[in-house]
């Protein structure tokens, strides 16, 4: 008899080459990941790193490159973490919400108290 397939477990460990954190500034799942480059050339990118490139051509955050990679967000993590440290993308913290009422807002506050 024998165990579970550790398949999907040694592919994860290649990945990474067995790192388990992010190089350089830790974001969360909420970070915005941003296309600078698509690497045209580069033969040392992996398949994944390729999708997030492709993905992020567009703002993306995190947690939805992890999603659409299928995989578990501390791997996604370093793979981010290693094209950012090589240029290729960007990633930030979300803007904060205004603190301003939208002028939506204001007309219909403005309106209802004409009802008054």
């Amino acid at each position: 008899m024998s165990g579970p397939d550790p398949g999907p477990l040694i592919r994860l460990f290649g990945l990474t080459g067995g790192r388990a954190r992010p190089q350089g500034e830790a974001f969360d799942l909420v970070a915005i990941v941003t296309t600078v480059s698509m690497a045209a050339g580069r033969a040392d990118l992996m398949r994944e790193h390729l999708a997030v490139l492709t993905l992020c051509r567009r703002p993306c955050p995190v947690a939805d490159v992890a999603a659409h990679l299928r995989l578990p967000l501390n791997i996604t993590r370093v793979l981010l973490g290693d094209l950012r440290r090589e240029g290729l993308v960007t990633i930030d913290r979300p803007r904060p919400v205004t603190q301003t009422i939208d002028e939506r807002i204001y007309r219909e506050v403005l309106n209802g108290l004409r009802r008054l």
